[in-house]
């Protein structure tokens, strides 16, 4: 998209992998268009992710399938490679003694990550932005350890400290979690309560996104038939407002939000999704809020700008 009037230098480029379970909800859609249209980013691939099995058995495909739907609506099918990734999550095997080992999935994903991170200068890193499971990205560190160093992990996931506790990214798979935590790879964690500040009003989509062209009505129309299926939860979603949780993802590659996260040991994270101390972890960044203002006015500046 060349409809800006201003210029991104290119040595503050940085080059992104987006990781997205795409056929989950209705909030990857936005931050997947956002990435797409911002020229600081650039977009190395977007691998599909697997979110389970209960809703959709082939969870991967379909969210393979939303991604490709995506660009071409936004029309950037020819421009971004789409790679499938894992199609479920890493299982832990005990095989070569007491702690065993978890096993990695190879995939067009792990694949990709692998490829970019060598195609890299000596000076470059790759950014990684998971807006679901962790599988890909601990598949590619345990098929090639050596690229820890040249991959910075930007995740949607995990409940908030210290305790931790259920959340959905995490419990699609909490081995690839763990394994991520106790890696060397530099991780910045955005967890439940960070993640939920990029609230909107359906009002405001409808006023702002949906006379965007095909992309903005379909981001919009997504969302209200989202709404619809999930109609019998009582507690979520709610009936007019929606968290773009996976925005947050987007406005921290954007914006480092200095003095919104803090430091903390990457913890072990048990069966049931609670964070144990682990002293041989290396700490992480760990956002405790975010300017989401900021990160959804960008959104809908540049689907006016691009689409209207």
């Amino acid at each position: 998209m060349g409809k800006y009037e201003f210029n991104v230098v290119p040595s503050k480029r940085i080059k992104v992998i987006l990781d997205t379970d795409a056929k989950n909800e209705s909030d990857d859609q936005f931050a997947i268009v956002h990435a797409l249209l911002t020229p600081m980013f650039d977009i190395q691939g977007i691998i599909a992710s697997h979110f389970g099995h209960d809703r959709i058995v082939d969870s991967m495909q379909a969210s393979f399938d939303e991604v490709c739907k995506v660009l071409s609506l936004a029309g950037f099918s020819d421009s971004v490679k789409v790679a499938h990734g894992a199609p479920t999550k890493l299982k832990h095997e005990n095989a070569d003694g007491f702690y065993g080992q978890v096993v990695p999935i190879a995939s067009e994903g792990s694949s990709l990550i692998i490829s970019t991170v060598d195609s890299l200068s000596k000076d470059e890193r790759l950014y990684i932005g998971v807006l679901g499971p962790l599988t890909n990205v601990a598949s590619a560190l345990i098929l090639r350890p050596d690229i820890a160093n040249k991959i910075v992990v930007v995740w949607n996931g995990g409940a908030n400290y210290p305790e931790g506790g259920p959340e959905f990214n995490l419990i699609n798979d909490i081995e690839a979690a763990n394994f991520v935590m106790s890696s060397t790879v530099e991780l910045w964690q955005i967890p439940t309560k960070t993640y939920a500040t990029t609230r909107v009003s359906l009002a405001e989509l409808q006023l702002k996104v949906r006379p965007c062209g095909k992309i903005g009505r379909y981001l919009f129309d997504q969302t209200i038939e989202f709404l619809e299926l999930m109609k019998d939860y009582p507690a979520w979603p709610r009936p007019e407002s929606l968290d773009i949780c996976d925005e947050t993802i987007i406005g921290v590659l954007m914006e480092p939000h200095r003095y919104c996260y803090r430091y903390v040991q990457a913890p072990a994270i048990t069966s049931d999704m609670y964070y144990k101390v682990n002293r041989l972890n290396r700490p992480i960044r760990v956002y405790e809020e975010l300017d989401g203002r900021y990160i959804l006015e960008d959104l809908f500046a540049k689907l006016m700008i691009n689409y209207c």
